[in-house]
């Protein structure tokens, strides 16, 4: 007996058409067009899912560098002081503290003087 797979090479097709959506030109709707932009996007997202952290990481580290010199001290010498009173505050919590509570922020740096 003849097997047929028309159904899930239409399935298929629809799904990469489905992830393709919203993209310009014939890359949402002609298949190998869209299979190759949805590769390329894909190796782009992985790239900037990491991307992402270090980015992160150094806008805290502007923001909390920005709040310690209205303090009187500087991002890396209060990093150091808070290593040396053994304060384990990570740097998206400071960052918070510096933008919603700067006098907790203040009081952080008071203490570590």
């Amino acid at each position: 007996m003849r097997i047929k797979r028309g159904v899930a090479h239409v399935k298929h097709r629809k799904n990469i058409l489905k992830k393709a959506k919203g993209f310009k030109w014939g890359r949402k709707n002609q298949i190998r067009k869209a299979k190759m932009a949805i590769t390329r996007a894909g190796r782009h997202a992985a790239r900037h899912r990491r991307l992402k952290k270090r980015e992160f990481r150094t806008l805290w580290q502007i923001r909390i560098n920005a709040a310690a010199r209205l303090n009187g001290t500087t991002y890396s010498q209060l990093m150091h002081k808070f290593a040396v009173a053994k304060i384990a505050v990570d740097r998206k919590i400071l960052s918070q503290l510096a933008i919603e509570h700067p006098q907790v922020f203040a009081a952080l740096v008071a203490k570590v003087k």
